[in-house]
């Protein structure tokens, strides 16, 4: 396998983003891959997923020491995600959607990246309105609560599979709704990257039996990516996150415009 390292390089400054914010991995990463690099949107998409998934487990080691990871969220998560992801790609297999897979995927990462931006620079509102309502009523939304993160879960697989783009940026969306008071600003990011990585595990395996994983691909961004997380997670708690949480949606939406148009 050709150590490439505009690739290696790719998958450092990516991992730097997610370790800091716990969002950016496939929102950046697949389609740099098809726009940059050229590669074919399933691969892009296939390949990710288990760069992603591996990624972050580096990263989460740092938040669990930290002690900023949720696992009772985590799991909620989980069991709406990984069954929804599963289901996805068992759809994609068995359904006309491998036949035309290229045109397919590429729209579903384009609105997969547009709605991930809207999430972004919605996030303030959106934790203001789960802070409202969590404090209003405590034990209406506290019986909801499970449910809906379960359902969330669900949306978070089904996207994922498809695109792999959601686990990180809207995962961290939906949680600061669901959990305005429970999660700070480190705990959402170890949580969330903490769910990402069965999920992305998940999806990343079904593409690899569908064929649609470059391993040489893999090891060059990985070769980035594993130090760029560890210094993007030390870095977490001192990084303007909301700064770049702005920065990352505005890019993401001027992507989602370029992929429309592939």
């Amino acid at each position: 396998m050709e150590i490439e390292g505009s690739r290696a390089l790719a998958g450092l400054m990516v991992g730097i983003i997610v370790g800091i914010t716990g969002v950016g991995g496939g929102a950046l990463m697949t389609p740099l891959l098809v726009l940059m690099f050229g590669v074919a949107p399933q691969t892009a998409v296939g390949t990710d997923l288990l760069y992603a998934s591996i990624t972050k487990m580096v990263g989460v080691g740092v938040h669990h020491s930290h002690g900023t990871v949720d696992w009772g969220v985590v799991g909620r998560l989980a069991m709406g995600s990984l069954p929804a992801a599963a289901a996805t790609l068992a759809w994609m297999h068995f359904s006309e959607t491998t036949q035309v897979k290229t045109g397919f995927i590429v729209d579903a990462v384009a609105v997969a990246l547009m709605i991930t931006a809207l999430g972004m620079l919605l996030k303030d509102w959106l934790r203001g309105l789960g802070r409202g309502l969590r404090i209003a009523d405590a034990a209406r939304f506290k019986r909801v609560q499970p449910v809906a993160t379960v359902l969330g879960g669900a949306v978070l697989g089904a996207l994922v599979a498809l695109s792999s783009i959601g686990a990180g940026a809207l995962g961290t969306v939906m949680l600061v709704y669901l959990y305005p008071l429970r999660l700070n600003a480190s705990k959402l990011v170890g949580t969330d990257l903490a769910h990402a990585i069965p999920l992305a595990l998940t999806a990343g395996l079904g593409h690899l039996a569908l064929g649609n994983v470059d391993f040489g691909l893999l090891l060059n961004l990985l070769l980035g990516s594993i130090p760029g997380v560890l210094i993007g997670s030390f870095a977490s708690t001192r990084a303007p996150l909301a700064l770049i949480r702005y920065a990352i949606a505005f890019v993401l939406g001027a992507v989602a415009l370029k992929m429309f148009s592939v």
